[in-house]
């Protein structure tokens, strides 16, 4: 099933795309405020991840345990 079809795939691909700009963000120059485009949207996503770390890491937490445990 498709990421966009399923809730929790989405959530995950959408952590994923916050955590990884974040890191990206912190270990090179690639994205820039003054960018547009797709590199405006990832570098929106790493300034989430940046302020919002306790949050997001809290999420990707929570994500974690819950595809872990078995679903019922």
């Amino acid at each position: 099933m498709s990421a966009l079809f399923n809730f929790q795939s989405l959530l995950l691909v959408i952590l994923l795309m916050i955590c990884t700009c974040t890191y990206v963000q912190s270990q090179t120059s690639l994205l820039d405020r003054n960018k547009t485009g797709v590199l405006g949207i990832f570098w929106k996503a790493a300034r989430i991840g940046e302020r919002l770390s306790p949050y997001v890491s809290l999420a990707c937490i929570c994500m974690g345990i819950s595809l872990l445990l078995p679903a019922k």
